[in-house]
């Protein structure tokens, strides 16, 4: 009574004190009150206790649903029994309310009756107790209908805490009981207040799928009244519900595997007709906007249901592909884009060969790909006209929020979409004709007037350049004529920023086509008028220059004058040029794409000169001084070295970009010494190391060797990560360098030899993941390219101690590091170099072996998220792969030490024997299900983990096993 009352007083504090302490505080000892074993006892009681309000009521019904869902291990075996009957009376004194009372109390019972086999329910399992139930006592009867419709729904409820054999076993009880349910349902028909609730609940059941044969259902007394009441004045959200389902249950293979749509024939002639006959309702004005939504849902669902049906391009499947038409052109984006998925479904079908296997010879198979083709133009050109004016900005576009302005961008991406599904379908210079003639009628008529509409026009061309990638780079009726009407358009922002981007997206064309030079200088001029507009036209503007730069690049090597002149007042930042600092970088990768297509002298000169503007604010910076250098924001050094960066990336000339970095050397160094405890300044700068490192290789000469002493000295003194990173890149471009290997040794040694003194426990991990993460990419880097320097040294061992430490760390990208670096040290008989290294690795990781493993268990039963398991399993594979018997001895031992309460003998030994099989050369996807079930097993609830990790104990990496 006590803790009853403790209870009460502690829910009248969350919901009505007025101070946030005292709430917090009170919903704090609620959440753990959850958790005892005295929550049964004390939910149960208050809920049958007649003065309890709703708050208690509703809090105690969901403790209850809770407390069987995830804890139902924790009382006795006899407690089924009583625990049943209390819900059942708890089900009756609730059965008109309060609905959420009641709908808690009903998933209770329901996830009880996962828990329980069928045989302890009595013959039939829950739901022949529960038809005898409601013949007993008929005025529950909508309380006990509510339990019939959450039953099959916790089918697939994970929060359950149950066993996978015993889900499974669920479904298969309650997919035998179909028929028994259908029969209570169709008895409460009779009962014409609760056709709502009796039609929710055959939608719930329809979702088991393999229950019934169409056959039967399509004459089914649930099914002809659904439908019958989709012809009723009010449209049944549940009739719908039903029909939506019914569609869905017709596709559904069955348990033998034959095609569902095949099998289910005779019911999806009963549906069809019923939902075309509401085709007219789509464009009724007088119609409910919901109403609408809910008949344009089911075409929607048979669109997607039985697409392959509607591919053939019979007669009946085209009255459904134009009633789709009808609902795509729906003036309500919400209706008219619930037909996307459909064709875009219909276009995959079209296109891929592998719907017409069963068509035999190549001959055959084309023959029928066109015919279906021509089939399906005048649809997918009509879909094309439908949709140009949903991605047209609305009028009060200057006015809509942040929110509205995502969800319009959302739309036109959605737009986009369908628009290169069409071109798929009728090819990409068909749909451009499409477009084009879109554009014209934009465009024409308005005189010069710049304040002319420009909202037609910008649809248009946003959507020419959503399908540039189907459009020919040779295609010479259209193109030509729409890169002439660009100089014409007016410099509204928002037009001039999709005019630029067009632009951008037709780089190939003109590089291609035969008038593409000619037409170059006016399209250079648009993006030089883009730059200067607005930042969103400006890096536009910077992105097409890119694009033009990449592809154009040969017939722009006589321009570089002028390209240099747009570079350097975009780089220079002057005001007359409103390109944001980030995009300014799409110039210098566009120049640099340029200068790469240079032969040798003439690239070194460019190299120079694109250098010139980004060295010049950073030679500045150093001059004024070490103490000013040192206190400048990392931004004002950052922006100059991010384009060094891209310079060293995009210029591919070796020699050129090695003398480039060796002129440059005494300001990296300078900015190296005096910033290296600012991450933001040392990782911008590491990343233009790595570039230059990559495009220069072994040109890089002497500047290499002083880089690396630079790294290895600072990365004592301040431990920044790049530092790590960027030895990781030196080792793939040298490592197998016979002449480097004296200073590679010594570099990895000193930067493994720090990191294991720093990272010597789980907190030390959690507290510098990206230091673990960048340490075990650089270790496995090593095994790949350089293992005679990495295996044979000392650090080897120690490595391997320290990513023992930190497997269980739960940053996903360090944790997965590490996982690999071990993965890749079992593999490491897969490479041919590596092979001979195998006696040493095996002296370090056999005596270590059964912790390894007992690590790796540990983290698939709960150490480390679900979401890891796949990578922890294959090196987990991996090292059973390599030590054979051994290693599967380790991971009996660990798997042993799991106590029996949390996992039987059964589940161990179908986890044992697949690893087993797995191991010695089965198929690896034998091994997903059962460490998928052993994993769920051991995190089936909170108490269940605890048990298994405090069994496995990965952190104590001494633990010796117990067999």
């Amino acid at each position: 009574m006590d803790l009853q009352n403790t209870v009460k007083e502690a829910l009248t504090a969350l919901y009505h004190h007025p101070e946030d302490a005292v709430r917090m505080q009170a919903d704090r000892y609620l959440q753990d009150f959850q958790r005892t074993l005295d929550a049964w006892q004390v939910a149960d009681n208050l809920l049958h206790d007649p003065s309890s309000n709703l708050e208690t009521l509703i809090f105690c019904s969901q403790t209850l649903r809770s407390k069987v869902q995830r804890d139902f291990e924790e009382l006795p075996s006899t407690a089924f029994r009583p625990l049943r009957d209390s819900l059942n009376t708890l089900l009756k004194k609730f059965h008109k309310g309060p609905p959420k009372v009641r709908t808690q109390i009903s998933i209770a019972v329901a996830a009880l009756a996962v828990h329980v086999p069928a045989e302890d329910w009595g013959d039939g399992g829950i739901v022949k107790w529960l038809r005898d139930e409601m013949d007993s006592h008929p005025e529950y009867i909508p309380g006990f209908l509510e339990l019939l419709t959450v039953l099959p729904e916790e089918v697939l409820n994970y929060k359950i805490a149950a066993r996978p054999e015993r889900r499974r076993q669920f479904e298969k009880e309650l997919t035998s009981q179909m028929e028994v349910a259908l029969n209570i349902l169709t008895a409460c028909l009779t009962i014409s207040e609760l056709k709502e609730q009796v039609l929710e609940a055959f939608a719930s059941w329809l979702r088991l799928k393999h229950g019934i044969p169409g056959s039967v259902l399509s004459s089914h007394p649930l099914v002809l009244t659904a439908l019958s009441s989709l012809n009723s004045e009010l449209l049944s959200e549940a009739s719908v519900n039903v029909i939506s389902e019914l569609i869905h249950y017709t596709a559904a293979g069955n348990i033998d595997n034959i095609d569902g749509v095949s099998a289910n024939m005779p019911l999806i002639q009963v549906i069809v007709p019923q939902v075309m006959n509401l085709k007219a309702q789509l464009s009724d004005s007088t119609k409910d906007e919901e109403d609408v939504k809910a008949i344009a849902r089911l075409f929607a669902d048979m669109g997607d249901s039985y697409v392959e049906l509607i591919a053939t391009g019979s007669d009946e499947s085209m009255l459904i592909v134009h009633a789709l038409l009808e609902v795509a052109s729906h003036p309500e984006y919400d209706i008219a884009s619930m037909t996307f998925n459909f064709w875009h479904s219909l276009q995959l079908n079209l296109t891929k060969r592998e719907s017409y296997i069963s068509y035999g010879n190549e001959a055959c198979i084309e023959a029928e790909r066109n015919r279906r083709l021509q089939v399906f133009r005048p649809a997918y050109e009509s879909l094309v006209s439908l949709v140009i004016f949903r991605v047209q900005y609305p009028e009060d576009y200057q006015d809509l929020s942040y929110e509205d302005l995502k969800e319009f961008k959302q739309t036109k991406y959605a737009v986009a979409d369908v628009l290169t599904d069409a071109s798929s379908v009728l090819g990409g210079d068909a749909t451009l004709k499409i477009l084009y003639m879109k554009l014209l009628e934009a465009v024409s008529g308005h005189g010069n007037n710049e304040h002319k509409e420009w909202r037609p026009a910008e649809a248009a061309l946003f959507c020419i350049r959503a399908i540039s990638n189907y459009v020919s780079v040779v295609e010479a009726e259209v193109m030509p004529q729409i890169m002439a009407l660009l100089p014409q358009l007016p410099h509204q922002p928002q037009l001039l920023q999709t005019v630029c981007l067009t632009i951008g997206a037709y780089s190939k064309w003109l590089d291609s086509a035969s008038c593409g030079l000619s037409v170059l200088p006016s399209v250079l001029d648009i993006l030089m008028n883009g730059m200067g507009t607005s930042e969103d036209c400006a890096a536009a503007a910077a992105l097409a220059f890119r694009h033009i730069c990449d592809d154009c690049r040969k017939k722009l090597c006589g321009c570089l004058e002028g390209l240099f002149h747009i570079y350097n007042r975009t780089v220079n930042g002057e005001d007359s040029f409103k390109v944001p600092a980030e995009d300014s970088l799409h110039l210098v990768e566009a120049l640099s794409m340029v200068v790469t297509e240079l032969p040798p002298d003439d690239a070194t000169r460019a190299l120079e000169a694109l250098c010139i503007p980004v060295i010049t604010p950073l030679q500045e910076a150093i001059a004024l001084g070490p103490e000013s250098l040192s206190k400048r924001p990392s931004r004002q050094l950052t922006v100059h070295i991010d384009r060094f960066a891209y310079i060293f990336r995009y210029v591919h000339h070796p020699q050129v970009v090695a003398d480039a970095i060796q002129r440059l050397w005494p300001i990296f160094k300078a900015i190296f010494d005096l910033r290296a405890w600012d991450m933001r300044t040392m990782e911008s700068l590491c990343r233009a190391c790595k570039y230059a490192v990559r495009t220069s290789g072994r040109f890089m000469g002497l500047t290499i060797g002083a880089m690396l002493e630079e790294i290895q000295s600072l990365y004592r003194q301040h431990h920044q990560p790049c530092f790590l990173y960027l030895s990781s890149e030196v080792i793939k471009i040298f490592g197998s360098d016979p002449s480097c290997a004296d200073y590679l040794k010594s570099l990895i040694e000193a930067l493994f030899q720090h990191t294991t003194r720093l990272l010597t426990n789980i907190q030390e991990f959690t507290a510098r993941p990206d230091i673990a993460d960048d340490c075990f990419l650089l270790a496995s880097r090593c095994i790949r390219y350089c293992p005679q320097l990495f295996i044979p040294s000392s650090v080897f061992p120690s490595l391997v101690d320290c990513s023992m430490i930190g497997i269980t760390v739960q940053h996903r990208e360090a944790s997965n590091s590490i996982l690999h670096f071990l993965a890749d040290i079992f593999d490491l008989a897969n490479s041919s170099v590596g092979e001979r290294f195998i006696p040493i690795r095996d002296s370090v990781i056999i005596p270590r072996g059964a912790s390894i493993t007992r690590i790796l268990v540990a983290s698939l039963t709960g150490a480390l998220p679900k979401s890891r398991v796949d990578v922890v399993s294959y090196t987990l594979l991996a090292l059973t792969r390599s030590y054979g018997m051994q290693a599967l001895e380790w991971a009996k031992k660990s798997v042993l030490l799991i106590p029996s309460t949390a996992v039987t003998d059964v589940e161990r030994s179908r986890f044992l024997k697949a690893l087993s099989d797995a191991a010695s050369g089965g198929d690896t996807n034998g091994l997903t299900v059962p460490v998928e079930e052993l994993s769920d097993v051991c995190r089936r609830n909170r108490s269940v983990q605890e048990i298994v990790q405090e069994a496995l104990r990965p952190l104590e990496l001494n633990m010796v096993n117990v067999s």
